[in-house]
């Protein structure tokens, strides 16, 4: 029985179980299922994973950032387990149940803004983003919607539309939902004007502007999505001033703020939600992942008057906030909030990053370093002065990790940028020890 604090051991990937196991599931299941790694987990704990041939490793994707209060913590177990004595499944839209309202309750307090606020919640953040838009559009009588290059929203049509990477998301999969339409993120490492930050004058913001004469009136967009940190785009920080000028605009044209918090938020970045490290409070805030340790639940919370727009019976779903799972987020939250994992998250994301500034010093490779609190990108480039993608380095730094007992996921438009979403409750050894690994697995690849 795992205890959460052990140490990597890999003595043999793909062992025979693990083969077997591979095997049923290329005869099962559709190919579109990816393969990433060859593991099948037998067990988990805090941060650490076991596969069915007995290897250990530490996890630092965190079920791609749903698992920032670590896999299968106590209390959210203890959660589960008391709701699933009393009932599994009602439908809230027709018998309701408390732990639903309590969530809601919950939500409107932790996220950001005194104003007074509803939720709702359904099952995926896809889904979660697919409400948000249904309730800005119910809201300003408006149809256009504005996302961002480099954005990752999920994979259903709209949310796909609003998505910006082609390759594996979007390819052969249009047409795509319309009225929909994209500018660029300030990733000032690779910034869309050839600028370079602060004294660039966040051109970026200003180039809004301008869109909104140029290629549509703003009387036609409904809302605009964002992600304050983007994920999937390769876990980009944008300047303060980013967030804040975008909200301007927003007020100034009567367009709904929807903040996409499904990876960054929940305690990841420092602050409950990524958001708050900008000072800037949205109109809209839709979660998921984290919310309730691997349960299935997303939501979405904001202010009262426009999540009201929508009438009775038009939005909501069967399945959307099932009572295990609002118990289970209760119980992750409050484990949020008692073990303080925001401030550790600061702590992890300290000692991360100067490890990594120190191999950037060794490996010219390293083309940018960037975190907010634990939410870390390494982006590694084939020089620093043509930035040009290294993408293969990546996908061989990945398999060093892994062979050496360390889960990390590429991601970034180019493929190039190693993430980290390590569970908060990481220990001390169990950081140095996955850093060390990352270290090891860069001096292998990126030797001169």
């Amino acid at each position: 029985m795992l205890t959460g604090k052990e140490l990597p051991k890999v003595e043999k990937l793909e062992g025979d179980r693990t083969r077997a196991l591979r095997q049923r599931k290329e005869k099962a299941i559709a190919r579109g299922i990816p393969t990433t790694f060859p593991l099948f987990v037998d067990e988990a704990k805090g941060v650490v994973v076991k596969d069915v041939d007995g290897n250990v490793f530490i996890d630092f994707y965190g079920g791609i950032g749903v698992l920032n209060a670590g896999h299968r913590p106590d209390p959210v177990v203890e959660a589960i387990r008391g709701q699933i004595d009393k009932y599994l499944h009602t439908s809230f839209p027709i018998i309701h149940y408390e732990p639903y309202v309590a969530l809601g309750e919950k939500l409107t307090q932790i996220t950001p803004g005194n104003h007074e606020k509803r939720a709702m919640f359904v099952n995926s953040g896809a889904e979660g983003v697919e409400n948000a838009v249904k309730i800005a559009r119910a809201y300003t009588k408006k149809p256009g919607i504005v996302s961002f290059e480099g954005g990752f929203h999920g994979r259903t049509l709209l949310t796909m539309t609003l998505t910006s990477k082609v390759k594996p998301y979007k390819h052969g999969f249009g047409p795509f939902a319309p009225e929909i339409y994209k500018i660029p993120f300030a990733y000032c490492y690779r910034c869309a004007y050839n600028l370079k930050y602060p004294e660039c004058e966040m051109a970026c913001v200003d180039q809004i502007r301008r869109f909104f004469v140029s290629e549509v009136d703003p009387e036609n967009i409904a809302a605009m999505v964002v992600e304050p940190v983007q994920g999937e785009g390769g876990f980009i920080v944008p300047p303060r001033e980013f967030l804040s000028g975008l909200k301007r605009i927003c007020e100034e044209n009567n367009i709904v703020f929807i903040a996409d918090e499904i990876q960054s938020g929940f305690a990841r970045t420092g602050k409950m939600f990524a958001v708050e490290n900008f000072d800037v409070i949205p109109d809209l805030m839709v979660t998921a992942k984290s919310i309730a340790s691997g349960m299935v639940l997303s939501g979405v919370t904001g202010r009262a008057d426009i999540m009201d727009a929508p009438g009775p019976a038009q939005i909501g779903g069967t399945y959307g906030g099932n009572p295990v799972a609002c118990a289970a987020a209760l119980a992750t939250i409050e484990y949020m909030e008692k073990g303080k994992l925001a401030e550790r998250a600061i702590e992890i994301g300290k000692l991360a990053v100067e490890k990594v500034k120190e191999m950037q010093s060794e490996h010219h490779q390293i083309g940018d370093v960037r975190a907010l609190g634990a939410m870390i990108g390494v982006e590694f480039v084939k020089d620093r002065a043509s930035l040009e993608p290294a993408k293969e380095a990546t996908t061989m730094i990945r398999d060093e990790c892994l062979k050496r007992g360390l889960i990390v996921l590429p991601s970034g438009i180019f493929g190039n940028v190693i993430r980290m979403l390590m569970p908060l409750v990481i220990t001390d050894d169990q950081l140095n020890r996955a850093m060390s690994i990352f270290e090891e697995s860069c001096e292998v690849v990126l030797k001169e």
